[in-house]
């Protein structure tokens, strides 16, 4: 095994000194067309109660489904990474979820809105993450940071310009129109991939499938780093899924009332989270992972002052929107070069194990966020944000003397 893994590293090495930037920039470019499909729904909550009959405080179960989807991916389709042909892999899994949204865009019945969430939580996934996994394996270690911060770059560009992108398409032609629209660049990202991914699989380990399922409890029951930067993870993603799934019922409701289109622009205004991630992978491959996260979590707790003056002031709301998604993206991007610093063959059950903690907070964050909006309003939400902050930021202070060296 450990010549395997050798090897592995070696082919890696070869492929990261061959790799063209423009291979990096169409992995990122990939990345953010998949995740865009885990976020389109976030600012269409209203038209999904208005249409589907969900209440208020129900409609968050449509981004927990998704939420879902994304965990099973997660658990069940992302570590295939490191058992199949990469390439095969990936166009196998963009081809399914082409035909998910075009399902989720032909849906009657909350039931068949749901189970199509779920799917394209889990084919969105299964995408994004794999692809992340893909990269870091093409690169050598001492690129490696800053070839994740690249590929997380576009995941955050698709992340901010799905809400945009999907408030748009809603406000012209109703919410089933942004997922027809989101098939049609799956079609086309899927022609672009099938003639430059690179062809060879990177195959590390022959294992059966129960057994890579199985490898990845024990990643999760020996990795430190993991353990700790999970947590951490879970926690920063309960934030931005506690902010994100609740912005579009204040500012839909009077004095506001604006447009899907317009509460849509507001995720264009945090790519500014696109530079923390980039600098954040860039001062990772320096050993400087560690200051990255105290300053990036000190600033995610502070965000939710501005945040707070929504009802006053959309202004002070752009200002708490991009300190937050700055935050948020040099976090996950400082705790994926982390993970990854070991050269080994298990990249994809690494990304996993590390999407697991998201999955799980992501999840909590939406069915918390529209609650506590339900029942305390805005200023409910906010304390909600901040309180978990405020928990993610200790919790990293305590896990410094637990980190390995």
């Amino acid at each position: 095994m450990a010549g395997a893994r050798h090897g592995a590293g070696s082919l890696a090495a070869s492929h990261a000194a061959s790799m063209p930037r423009a291979m990096v920039w169409l992995f990122a470019m990939a990345c953010g067309v998949s995740v865009a499909n885990v976020y389109y729904a976030q600012p269409l909550l209203d038209a999904f109660a208005a249409e589907f009959g969900f209440t208020q405080a129900a409609v968050g179960v449509v981004i927990t489904a998704t939420q879902a989807g994304s965990a099973l991916a997660l658990i069940l389709l992302v570590p295939l990474g490191d058992l199949l042909d990469r390439r095969r892999l990936t166009l196998t899994q963009l081809s399914l979820l082409l035909v998910a949204l075009v399902g989720v865009g032909l849906a009657s019945s909350p039931a068949l809105l749901l189970l199509g969430m779920l799917i394209v939580g889990m084919l969105g996934t299964a995408m994004t993450q794999g692809l992340i996994a893909y990269a870091a394996v093409l690169a050598a270690p001492e690129q490696r940071g800053r070839v994740v911060g690249t590929a997380q770059a576009g995941v955050v560009v698709g992340l901010l310009l799905a809400r945009t992108m999907a408030g748009l398409v809603a406000d012209v032609a109703g919410w089933r129109m942004v997922y027809f629209v989101s098939a049609a660049l799956a079609a086309l990202m899927l022609a672009l991939l099938q003639g430059r991914l690179p062809q060879r699989g990177l195959l590390v380990e022959r294992l059966s499938y129960p057994q890579l399922l199985g490898s990845m409890a024990v990643l999760l029951w020996r990795d430190r780093v993991l353990q700790l930067r999970g947590v951490i993870a879970m926690l920063m993603f309960a934030v931005f899924s506690i902010f994100w799934s609740a912005l579009v019922l204040p500012l839909r409701a009077p004095p506001y009332a604006l447009s899907h289109a317009a509460i849509g622009a507001f995720g264009l205004i945090g790519v500014v989270g696109t530079l923390g991630a980039a600098r954040a992978g860039k001062l990772a491959d320096k050993g400087r992972g560690q200051w990255t996260s105290g300053a990036a979590l000190i600033l995610l707790l502070l965000s939710w002052l501005p945040l707070a003056m929504l009802p006053y002031s959309l202004w002070a709301l752009a200002a708490g929107i991009v300190a937050l998604d700055l935050a948020a993206q040099a976090i996950h991007v400082t705790n994926q070069s982390m993970i990854f610093r070991a050269n080994t063959g298990s990249h994809s059950r690494l990304v996993a194990c590390y999407m697991i903690f998201y999955a799980v907070g992501s999840g909590a964050g939406a069915v918390l966020s529209t609650s506590a909006f339900a029942l305390w309003g805005w200023m409910g939400v906010c304390a909600l944000g901040a309180g978990v902050s405020l928990l993610a930021l200790l919790f990293w202070a305590w896990s410094l003397r637990h980190m390995p060296r």
